[in-house]
């Protein structure tokens, strides 16, 4: 027990090293030659210009966890490049490196006869001549770009890492699986999984969809409970990325949920839906949209739930800790590091929560779906 709590609270504190060494590399970048200028432990407010400064660098450093990306940046000056593919009168592919790791529209990349420039972590047609600005982009009245977008399939960082934890899940489950067919009793990785695999068969799948239907969707429990869990964690740590804070994955996850519970709906399932049985009649005329409707709306639900969560988490984390940064008083540095230390611990079991309850939620549709008249 001892040993479980001291490993959580050095994955919080490693968390919180992370994110902290972010935000000073942004701190350093708004500053520049100014931050030279200051008196150690001298508190100041700061002129108005350099509280806008402030501002800026904190939400410059909070969208760099939050938003996708087209190159992987580690550190500053360290990072590597990503395929950027766009699909436009054909297949574009080159590295993101061409735009020079440019984010204001100020580059041109020129590529089977279409100009290409990239505007906040967007791809768009380059226009001929620049503007004001220096940018190739045309606005419009609400400061929005204006120009036309390729269709991007470009490996982007939350991409890469959805790769790799894939990847991961392949490795260490072909282990497990493995050395099951050279011993009944788990070894390494499979001594801390088992529990938690028996524990999402057996609360989980089980009570949800029942034991004569529960095994054709245990793969997919499985598969999403670990991904969700271990790709939470895994933006807990240095180098980690907000994956599941972008609502396109959980938007991906959700629909595949959603598909798999109507393709696999028994014919009460959807009797329930349409022409619910034993109710009047004027009654089945009135349900019917409402249940309908909720067959969209459960989807949607696990959606929004994991996306606001873990977003929601990950931006008080990083606000709290580039406040660290501007305030000069050092109390208030320390209290504002012991309160993002704790909300790093409470992010953890987060983690671990979002993963559940998508997981529980889904067994219960699966559940709906799957019963059939007299089942228990």
């Amino acid at each position: 027990m001892q040993r479980h709590i001291f490993s959580t609270v050095l994955i919080a504190l490693f968390s919180v090293f992370s994110f902290t060494v972010s935000a000073q590399e942004h701190e350093h970048d708004a500053h520049g030659e100014h931050a030279g200028h200051s008196h150690e432990g001298e508190a100041s407010h700061g002129t108005p210009e350099e509280s806008g400064n402030d501002a800026e660098a904190n939400k410059e450093f909070i969208n760099h966890h939050l938003l996708d990306a087209h190159d992987f940046h580690i550190t500053d000056g360290i990072g590597f490049p990503l395929p950027v593919i766009l699909v436009d009168e054909g297949v574009k592919v080159f590295m993101s490196s061409e735009f020079h790791h440019d984010d204001n529209g100020t580059v041109v990349v020129e590529k089977g006869g279409k100009r290409y420039t990239k505007l906040h972590t967007k791809i768009y047609h380059a226009s001929d001549v620049p503007n004001a600005h220096g940018q190739y982009v045309e606005m419009d009245e609400h400061h929005h770009a204006a120009n036309t977008m390729p269709l991007d399939m470009s490996i982007t960082k939350n991409v890469f890492v959805i790769m790799l934890m894939a990847g991961f899940m392949l490795f260490v489950f072909g282990r497990i699986a493995k050395s099951y067919k050279t011993s009944a009793l788990p070894s390494g990785s499979g001594k801390f999984l088992e529990p938690i695999i028996i524990f999402v068969r057996d609360e989980i799948a089980i009570p949800n969809i029942g034991e004569k239907h529960y095994k054709k969707y245990m793969s997919y429990l499985l598969t999403v409970f670990f991904f969700i869990w271990f790709i939470n964690l895994f933006g807990m740590f240095p180098l980690g990325i907000n994956v599941t804070g972008n609502i396109a994955i959980t938007f991906a996850l959700a629909i595949l949920t959603f598909i798999i519970t109507q393709f696999t709906g028994k014919s009460s399932y959807w009797a329930h839906i349409f022409w619910m049985p034993g109710v009047p009649v004027p009654m089945k005329i009135l349900l019917m949209p409402i249940e309908l409707i909720g067959v969209f709306i459960k989807p949607f639900a696990l959606m929004i739930r994991l996306y606001a969560n873990m977003k929601a988490g990950h931006v008080v984390l990083m606000s709290l800790i580039a406040v660290m940064y501007t305030f000069q008083n050092w109390g208030a540095k320390g209290a504002f590091l012991g309160l993002t230390l704790v909300l790093s611990l409470l992010e953890l079991l987060v983690a671990a929560l979002q993963a559940y309850i998508f997981t529980m939620l889904t067994a219960l549709y699966f559940g709906a779906a799957s019963e059939e008249h007299g089942d228990h």
